[in-house]
């Protein structure tokens, strides 16, 4: 069992990437713009756990094929 592996990288950093934006947006721009892009954040990580399941649910199959 894995916790992170190296496709989990880049969804961690758009989605903390997103937050920093949002804030930044939100304080120096335009507070509706900063809620726009904080909006991003979860859905980055929903889809980074949509193909995370999607990925694991692949591996279980294939093992249960094997055994």
């Amino acid at each position: 069992m894995y916790f992170l592996n190296k496709m989990d990288l880049p969804f961690c950093l758009a989605a903390f990437m997103s937050f920093v934006a949002s804030v930044t947006l939100w304080f120096t721009v335009d507070r509706s713009t900063g809620i726009f892009v904080g909006l991003w954040v979860p859905s980055i990580l929903a889809f980074w756990c949509g193909i995370r399941l999607t990925l694991l649910a692949r591996a279980s199959a294939q093992q249960e094929g094997q055994a």
